[in-house]
């Protein structure tokens, strides 16, 4: 495991004020994601923890010791575990043979994303804290994936993202929205196992403001589609997390062209932008 994430083209962390974003170094650094995983999933939104995750305060599984934490810190908070106010977990191909599948294959058949020539990479676990919840953060946090796409050379970003409830009556204009105007071509169209697949095509496309399914819609998900993110075919209800759970796909080359324009115009006129 690595416990720095740079910018690709340059040797200095990525930083924004007091805030930094690095993978984590340390079992105390995994700890202290897994501790605001805890407080964002189970006491904020009311996801149903296991005994032995309500003892311990922490939010884990066995991918945890596999995987990537990537952290943000916020150093006018201290440099312990207190600092930590949002994390990502990236788990790469090696890592998922480690550990004999991708998380999402609980929910989803990803046969079409496991065979995708060149890197994946799986993401998952993403929250901030409370206080954090804002453009500098999340504008951070995807600087971080940007960075770890353009070092591993990734090709494909997939991940289950999350709706707010398990009433898919109260979700129902948010998933037929994404159905109908965001589904996988078929080479990348993961389907939701049958035996939990809801039917994402619940209303009659004409009958939804796609402007107002948008809003709805969570940031991250959001953010995804800005990237030209597609969604798997099917939903999944995740009564742990009470969530309603869609399957993104994103192939990274908007990442990367980003990220090369960035740089661009930064060798043009010697700032940084």
């Amino acid at each position: 495991m690595s416990d720095t994430i740079v910018d690709p083209m340059d040797d200095g962390a990525l930083r924004q004020g007091s805030l930094e974003i690095r993978l984590a170094g340390s079992d105390a650094e995994v700890r202290a994601a897994q501790a605001l995983r805890f407080r964002v999933f189970y006491e904020e939104m009311a996801a149903r923890p296991s005994p032995a995750m309500l003892l311990a305060g922490l939010d884990f599984d066995e991918f945890d010791p596999i995987c990537d934490h990537l952290l943000v810190f916020d150093h006018s908070r201290g440099s312990g575990a207190d600092a930590v106010i949002g994390t990502y977990r990236l788990i790469r191909r090696d890592a998922a043979a480690r550990a004999g599948r991708f998380y999402s294959s609980d929910e989803y058949d990803i046969a079409p994303l496991v065979d995708y020539p060149g890197e994946v990479l799986e993401l998952g676990r993403s929250c901030v804290d409370v206080g954090y919840r804002n453009r500098p953060t999340m504008q951070l946090l995807w600087r971080g994936i940007a960075a770890y796409v353009f070092r591993h050379d990734i090709a494909l970003m997939f991940g289950c993202a999350s709706l707010p409830g398990t009433d898919t009556r109260l979700l129902a204009d948010q998933l037929t929205y994404l159905h109908h105007n965001h589904l996988a071509p078929p080479h990348l169209r993961v389907r939701a196992l049958p035996d939990r697949r809801i039917d994402m095509a619940i209303l009659d496309p004409a009958t939804i403001d796609p402007r107002a399914a948008i809003n709805l819609l969570p940031p991250l998900i959001k953010g995804y589609l800005r990237l030209g993110g597609f969604v798997g075919d099917g939903a999944v209800i995740d009564e742990q997390f009470n969530t309603t759970d869609v399957c993104v796909v994103v192939k990274t080359d908007l990442v990367t062209d980003k990220y090369y324009r960035h740089y661009e115009r930064r060798n043009r006129d010697g700032t940084l932008v």
